[in-house]
């Protein structure tokens, strides 16, 4: 029997990278899956490659910033399903950019799919979740969400933002006796495009991803499946006594 066996969880920015990840290890482990991005061949392929194993996913356009959307993944994801157990808000941008170069509309596009989505998500999860009186919502925040990187600025303050909207919920949840449990993941440097966009927005590629490395601690980058381990963990019953943390997966990039 799979750690989050007859569960029901929706994964957004699920197409690739991280969110994919974590969509296919939830599925693996017997959750049913309902996956979202605003790239729908990339987000469908993640869909058609669960269901090929033999799991039960549905991919649902989506852009994360679009409330009204928001109530609409939400609300046919409970029809298709019955309820939903877990909601992981995944999708999120960065832009590489200090506060001198950083533009207005650079800003509110960053603060509207990292911080907004997020709220919408969780919102979304709470009016749904309540009323069985459980659920795990695991929000991705970022190492960058507790340190500050000159040249993200946008980015740091989002995922910061994330960071203690997830404290103010998880209270908020224990306080009204839902059951939800509310929690965020802090990754350090994971190879993904993402991760390969921003060190090339730098300039050199190879220099700049030698430099990531050697700020790990344990030597080298964090793959995908590194994330996707500790969300299944927060999905399962086995976190039961975990809500209001921040679960940071970084090579010990913070140790220093």
């Amino acid at each position: 029997m799979g750690r989050v066996e007859g569960k029901v969880a929706l994964v957004t920015g699920a197409a690739m990278g991280l969110g994919k990840a974590i969509a296919m290890m939830l599925s693996k482990e017997g959750a049913k899956l309902i996956v979202t991005d605003i790239n729908a061949d990339e987000g469908q392929r993640t869909a058609d490659e669960i269901n090929a194993m033999g799991k039960e996913a549905l991919f649902l356009h989506h852009d994360v910033a679009d409330p009204a959307r928001w109530v609409d993944v939400t609300d046919t994801s409970v029809d298709r399903f019955g309820r939903l157990d877990v909601m992981v808000n995944n999708a999120g941008i960065a832009l590489a950019a200090d506060i001198e170069t950083t533009t207005v509309d650079d800003w509110r596009k960053t603060m509207a799919i990292n911080m907004d989505g997020v709220f919408y998500g969780t919102q979304q999860a709470v009016r749904v979740m309540k009323a069985n009186r459980s659920g795990s919502i695991i929000n991705l925040s970022s190492i960058d969400g507790i340190i500050g990187e000159a040249d993200l600025a946008a980015y740091c303050a989002s995922k910061g933002g994330v960071r203690t909207f997830t404290k103010s919920v998880a209270v908020h949840c224990g306080e009204a006796g839902y059951g939800i449990r509310v929690n965020s993941i802090h990754p350090g440097y994971i190879v993904t495009a993402q991760h390969k966009s921003y060190l090339t927005a730098l300039g050199k590629y190879e220099e700049e991803n030698e430099k990531a490395r050697a700020r790990h601690p344990i030597g080298h980058l964090g793959e995908p499946d590194d994330i996707a381990y500790g969300a299944l963990y927060l999905a399962s019953d086995e976190s039961k006594f975990v809500t209001g943390s921040e679960l940071v997966i970084d090579g010990g990039y913070l140790a220093r």
